[in-house]
């Protein structure tokens, strides 16, 4: 499993808000630190503002703050709601399937249960989690 450019620069982006917390970060701070786009980045802070994990704030002294504390973001149902809903296989969307043997084939079972493990693993995460070492995470992002 690939996680597509959206969720790491999302995952990345929820790091450095919350390492740099109680301070606000803009996105060019944040383009910097991770030398990524900031049309990227502004699409992505502008996700995690709708679902509600990121506060904007406009103005001097504005740019981005998580508006949940970090101990009640879990990154499985973060990397879920930035990936889609786009299936794994072609035979767990009934509409598009065309495959001829998912009636009998195993390996449908198999990958469900394999996708349902791989969430429920990094739901047990949170962005807490990600950062307790955020002095060195910060270090790191200033060195780069």
């Amino acid at each position: 499993m690939r996680l597509n450019q959206f969720t790491d620069y999302a995952l990345r982006l929820l790091m450095l808000v919350a390492a740099k917390a109680p301070q606000s970060v803009t996105i060019a701070e944040a383009a910097l630190a991770y030398s990524i786009s900031r049309n990227h980045l502004t699409k992505v802070a502008h996700e995690l503002g709708r679902l509600g994990y990121l506060q904007t704030l406009r103005g001097r002294g504005g740019g981005l703050k998580l508006a949940v504390p970090p101990e009640t973001i879990k990154i499985g149902y973060i990397i879920g709601v930035c990936e889609g809903k786009s299936p794994i296989v072609e035979c767990f969307d009934p509409i598009t399937n065309r495959c001829a043997i998912t009636p009998v084939c195993g390996l449908t079972h198999m990958l469900a249960s394999a996708e349902a493990a791989f969430f429920n693993e990094l739901n047990r995460w949170t962005l807490a989690d990600l950062i307790m070492r955020k002095q060195d995470l910060l270090a790191a992002l200033h060195r780069a």
